[in-house]
């Protein structure tokens, strides 16, 4: 049976007039996690907010009680050096640090000023984000391939293996992008090797395309404008799940 639902709206998608009571209120109509997408405006052409608007938001939503628990802030880090922001984020209240398979060959600085010509990848960047009390996901763009993840997820040590993949059905850098099922099978792919893996996918999700993700094997679903954009969010939340758990055998 593969993980339990997990719905995750990008808050991308929220008001940002009113961006705290927006969390709250998507967390009180059934959301488990919160998708933060971070933005540098370097790996990605456009920018989002950074870990002060995290912090703000952080003071609005209970912190999960155990780890992948309700209220998980799950922070997508499209950014072109991941190791120096994280502990920065740990501090603004991030419970999930992902970061992109493409941006971890970069500088191994551990903060925002500090500089070094080491550089770290993504086994080590990793451990580092573990080391530092958090979880860590790896995401991958369109363009690579899936059998970049074989030897993390095989590590033997789980401090260099990732709690969670992330599969992207759109470019990453802008919301409301058109989904794209072509990367299903990376998805099909990793849940027949590995039943138990945090599978995200995050990219023209609702209620039109859930049914092809769950199919595929995802169980962590972000979706932005179909639920902030929903008449009910509350509904839309139930219907991704119900979907999920239906095709895990757990409905």
């Amino acid at each position: 049976m593969a993980p339990k639902a997990i719905i995750a709206p990008s808050i991308l998608s929220a008001d940002f007039a009113q961006l705290g009571a927006d969390c709250v209120r998507t967390m009180d109509q059934g959301a488990d996690w919160l998708h933060v997408d971070i933005m540098d405006g370097h790996f990605v052409p456009n920018i989002t907010f950074g870990a002060p608007v995290v912090a703000k938001i952080r003071s609005h939503v209970d912190r999960p009680e155990a780890s992948y628990g309700r209220g998980t802030f799950d922070c997508h880090m499209m950014i072109a050096e991941p190791k120096k922001w994280v502990k920065e984020f740990k501090k603004a209240g991030c419970d999930l640090y992902c970061f992109h398979y493409e941006a971890a060959f970069s500088t191994a600085a551990e903060s925002p000023e500090a500089k070094t010509d080491a550089r770290t990848n993504p086994k080590d960047l990793i451990r580092y984000i573990h080391d530092n009390g958090l979880l860590a996901g790896i995401a991958l763009k369109p363009a690579t391939g899936v059998e970049v993840l074989t030897e993390l997820l095989e590590n033997p040590d789980p401090k260099e293996r990732p709690d969670m993949v992330l599969i992207m059905t759109v470019e990453p850098g802008f919301g409301g992008q058109k989904f794209m099922a072509s990367e299903l099978p990376k998805v099909q792919a990793l849940r027949e090797k590995y039943p138990d893996l945090n599978i995200e996918v995050d990219g023209g999700l609702g209620p039109g395309t859930i049914d092809q993700a769950a199919d595929a094997g995802a169980n962590v679903i972000v979706a932005g404008s179909a639920v902030f954009g929903a008449k009910d969010p509350a509904e839309v939340i139930s219907l991704l799940r119900t979907s999920v758990d239906k095709r895990s055998g757990r409905l």
